[in-house]
């Protein structure tokens, strides 16, 4: 399809590119096309396709659906046994293939050079303590200080220990794998990339770093060395799911020198040039009142920012794709909930309000219990406890009554309805459940 050259061509002339396409726009096919190009224009020596664990054989064959005569390799779960992965990374290194396809979770096992390593760690420590002395110097920012002072200690700890060797294991390091091109499927799993920032209490600036992430930040930056900023390609359907900081991580992996550049490399920086934070009343977590809440989530200088963005960034939503999907009748169905319910929300306010004051210890009570208690309740009271009367017009019941209602009005065609729900599976251990509860009351 013309978007999908369209975005081959992106990745062959430009630099480090993220295909943005929304589900179903062929981001496989584009990327297995813009490997083999760049294999057959010696733009690229080795390919590596980093794809989810569960994927890695689809892939393999989707590749030959395209290039029925492509030498490709597939990692199975057997070559990553402790025993075989030497095998499979010197089979990398020494063979002459278009394709080396992998699952995530393999990549994170291949390491970079431990000087490598060091290096970026090192660099981590600098600009940390740096922004410690910045922040030393202001009004109202001990807090900051110390979350800062306590992130230092813990990258210093990790250059102690590099990178924990005991599960990496002593084998061929990336760089000799000789990879020069790197494609990452489902890129969305790498979005909690470490950052500091003096923002403080501010909804959607996650601080967490998980170490599959800096493991690909480090490799995508020396593949950047390598290539000039041209050796990486990103494909996700939700390049920004739920706060503005993953774009600018996308940008982190993928622009890394333009952003350098323009002095925007640090966290405050772009955030002061793009984004400006917003305080609204929302409802809070256990669902009874109102709290004021402060999230990054309003742009500003966006023509800017989009330009910026679409240097590496291919973007295609349905509405631009027109791909042909089926119509869908969306019908909403409204409750009241039962008096028992309504007792439980008030409970889940007193819980909240003990976990604020910190009258309870997190391990007994905390926020996500609440929470996870508060989504049982909506969808059936007896989730809580079963023992509790079986409503007459909860949510499973009128889901049941719906069912029958359509069944009857479609039973000359034999028809086949799916009920979806996410919560609450046969656990085969007696307890109250609603998929047997549903399949109880239809029948």
């Amino acid at each position: 399809m013309p978007h999908q050259k369209n975005a081959v061509a992106h990745i062959l002339y430009g630099n480090n590119t993220l295909l943005a396409h929304c589900v179903g726009a062929g981001k496989t096919f584009q990327m297995i096309a813009a490997g083999m190009e760049s294999r057959r224009l010696g733009l690229s020596q080795k390919n590596l396709y980093v794809v989810p664990n569960h994927l890695t054989e689809q892939w393999g064959s989707d590749f030959l659906r395209l290039y029925p005569g492509a030498n490709v390799l597939v990692a199975t779960k057997k070559d990553f046994e402790p025993a075989n992965r030497k095998k499979f990374c010197s089979r990398i290194a020494t063979g002459d293939y278009d394709a080396i396809i992998i699952g995530h979770s393999q990549f994170e096992r291949i390491p970079l050079s431990v000087e490598r390593q060091a290096a970026a760690i090192e660099k981590q420590i600098r600009d940390i303590t740096m922004a410690i002395e910045d922040a030393e110097g202001q009004e109202g920012t001990r807090y900051t200080v110390k979350q800062m002072e306590k992130t230092r200690k813990s990258l210093q700890t990790r250059l102690d220990k590099l990178n924990d060797q005991t599960r990496k294991d002593d084998v061929v390091t990336f760089e000799q794998l000789g990879v020069d091109r790197l494609f990452v499927d489902e890129s969305h799993n790498y979005k909690n990339l470490f950052l500091y920032t003096k923002m403080r209490n501010i909804a959607g600036i996650a601080q967490t770093d998980a170490q599959k992430s800096s493991d690909m930040f480090m490799k995508c930056q020396y593949l950047d060395e390598l290539t000039g900023g041209k050796g990486v390609t990103f494909a996700t359907g939700t390049p920004v799911s739920n706060s503005m900081v993953e774009l600018y991580t996308i940008m982190r992996y993928l622009q890394y020198d333009t952003i350098q550049k323009m002095g925007l490399g640090h966290f405050d920086s772009w955030a002061a040039a793009f984004g400006e934070t917003v305080t609204a009343i929302e409802l809070s977590p256990e669902g009874t009142g109102y709290r004021a809440k402060t999230r990054f989530a309003r742009f500003f200088n966006l023509p800017e920012l989009i330009s910026l963005f679409k240097e590496s960034a291919d973007i295609q939503t349905a509405d631009m794709l027109n791909l042909p999907v089926p119509e869908a009748e969306y019908i909403n169905e409204v409750l009241k909930p039962s008096e028992i319910q309504q007792d439980m929300v008030s409970a889940f306010a007193d819980r909240a309000e003990a976990v604020r004051s910190g009258l309870v210890e997190p391990t007994v009570d905390n926020m996500l219990k609440i929470t996870n208690d508060g989504r049982k309740c909506a969808l059936d009271q007896r989730l809580l406890n079963d023992m509790l009367p079986d409503e007459a017009d909860s949510k499973v019941n009128r889901c049941a009554k719906n069912a029958y209602d359509i069944w009857e009005e479609t039973a000359e065609k034999k028809s086949t309805q799916l009920i979806f729900c996410d919560l609450s599976t046969p656990k085969n251990d007696g307890t109250f459940n609603v998929y047997d509860d549903i399949r109880d009351n239809v029948i």
